[in-house]
């Protein structure tokens, strides 16, 4: 028979508050999307007002060497897994009520007319940009139906994907029409630009490009046949056997194919069909006269403060309980605020000190550095530092990068150190772009060169890295090269 007992445990747990839980949702947002949670914030808290008529100043740090200063464990970290010496919770009366201020004003402000006539063409689709064509194409109603129809079944590499038959299918019951209206209002659209648009196949686009060029063009007539009856030779590279097939001379051939290969196989490709995707640096990294500094962009903290007004006015009264909850609300953004930019501003420091190579050198003096390494100089968490590098840029007199760039796996070398993969891969890029086009590196030559160099990799893994830059093999870079000649 059991009998009952009494066991104590001690154990340890760690609760996510909602203060703690925020100050996580703004490390990781991107500037862009902090910048629109500022601003909801702004319209539903009273206890929140925007900073007006600020001198955008930043912050600064230089890595002139010198010992790190003394920072107290965590006080930039809010890991949901670990222990963290924030407090988020308590606020001090005393600690400034206003998030970094920083920030010019908006160049657009004065002209949001033109800024949206910017993003509206930057923005521009494959269709936007036909339609608008077809605007000005002169057509009755009923053209222009079908050409719109014909339009949206144009994907983005410029070519129609639906038959005519679907295309007819897709206007009833508004147009009645047949295959052969709907063709020759094709023919209308394949006039448009770019050109070679709404072709049915790819020898179709190189056709209808061919078409539009001066008609005493050298090799013209040559060029279209072997645009329309003849891309499966060219494409194998059956020059010999192209040349009996159209009884041509070499001269000949070699003007007809030189006119094929000038046009676009991906018509469409030509016109954007992705929007525009914008990058604002959050840190700014510049040589100076004492070494290299770390700058946080003034432009994309955002400019809000308390609203000390109604704060005074509220009291430490009983009532408002509402107006209460806001103001504390209000002070876990701006702490949650000013631990992002520190831990930013701790995170981006500990890479430009273990990444000064790179930036003095280039891609080949990249060192191997994975997250635990900057989490154990700062002494935060992985976790911590993966949302802070995530979708956070860094300008740098060699470019924008994304903050994880700077991360990369160890590749051993001979000498028991090892280098970082980018740096491996840009001495790939390098040897094949100093090669012999008449005797391209193989693979397995890359790999020997790499091990004079003291960084033994296998050959498969230069054929990995190798296909990951787009660089074809050595035998096609050969052929290429031939064929160019």
């Amino acid at each position: 028979m059991l009998k009952p007992s009494l066991q104590l445990r001690l154990g340890q747990q760690l609760t996510m508050t909602p203060q703690l839980q925020q100050a996580i949702r703004l490390l990781q947002m991107p500037t862009l999307e902090l910048q629109a949670h500022i601003r909801e914030q702004l319209e539903s808290n009273v206890m929140l007002e925007p900073v007006e008529d600020v001198e955008a100043t930043g912050t600064f740090e230089s890595l002139e060497p010198h010992p790190m200063p003394d920072e107290r464990r965590g006080d930039a970290e809010a890991p949901p897994d670990r222990d963290s010496t924030v407090e988020v919770e308590v606020l001090d009366e005393g600690w400034t009520e206003r998030a970094s201020s920083s920030g010019s004003a908006d160049p657009w402000r004065d002209d949001d007319d033109r800024q949206a006539d910017l993003a509206d063409e930057a923005e521009q689709s494959l269709q936007d940009h036909l339609i608008g064509q077809l605007e000005f194409a002169n057509l009755d109603p009923r053209q222009l139906g079908i050409a719109r129809a014909i339009v949206d079944a144009i994907n983005d590499d410029g070519y129609l994907s639906d038959s005519l038959e679907a295309i007819a299918d897709t206007l009833k019951p508004e147009i009645l029409c047949s295959t052969d209206e709907v063709e020759r209002v094709l023919a209308l659209v394949q006039t448009l630009d770019p050109p070679g648009v709404g072709a049915r196949s790819v020898a179709e686009s190189l056709t209808l490009q061919l078409q539009l060029l001066d008609p005493d063009t050298p090799g013209l007539k040559l060029a279209i046949a072997i645009a329309a009856k003849h891309l499966d030779l060219l494409a194998d590279r059956e020059l010999t056997l192209l040349r009996r097939e159209l009884l041509t001379t070499d001269e000949e051939l070699e003007t007809a194919v030189a006119l094929v290969r000038s046009c676009h196989p991906r018509p469409g490709s030509v016109i954007s069909s992705v929007k525009a995707q914008y990058v604002v640096p959050d840190v700014f990294v510049r040589r100076t006269d004492r070494g290299w500094s770390v700058e946080i962009n003034g432009s994309t903290v955002p400019r809000v403060q308390l609203n000390q007004g109604y704060a005074d006015a509220l009291g430490r009264g009983s009532g408002h309980s509402s107006l209460r909850a806001q103001l504390q609300e209000a002070r876990w953004l701006l702490k949650s605020l000013e631990i992002r930019n520190e831990t930013l501003m701790k995170v981006a420091r500990s890479i430009v000190e273990r990444q000064t190579a790179f930036l003095e050198h280039g891609e080949e003096q990249m060192r191997p550095m994975i997250l635990k390494d900057i989490a154990t100089a700062i002494d935060m968490h992985e976790s911590t530092i993966s949302r802070v590098t995530s979708s956070k840029y860094m300008h740098t007199p060699r470019g924008v990068f994304e903050l994880k760039y700077f991360f990369s796996s160890q590749v051993e070398a001979a000498d028991g150190g090892g280098a970082s993969s980018t740096a491996v891969r840009a001495k790939i890029k390098k040897l094949v772009r100093e090669e012999d086009p008449a005797a391209p590196l193989s693979d397995s030559r890359l790999a020997e060169l790499l091990a004079e160099e003291g960084i033994a990799v296998a050959r498969r893994t230069v054929a990995k890295y190798r296909e990951a830059l787009g660089i074809a093999p050595s035998n096609e870079r050969k052929r290429s090269n031939a064929d160019s000649k």
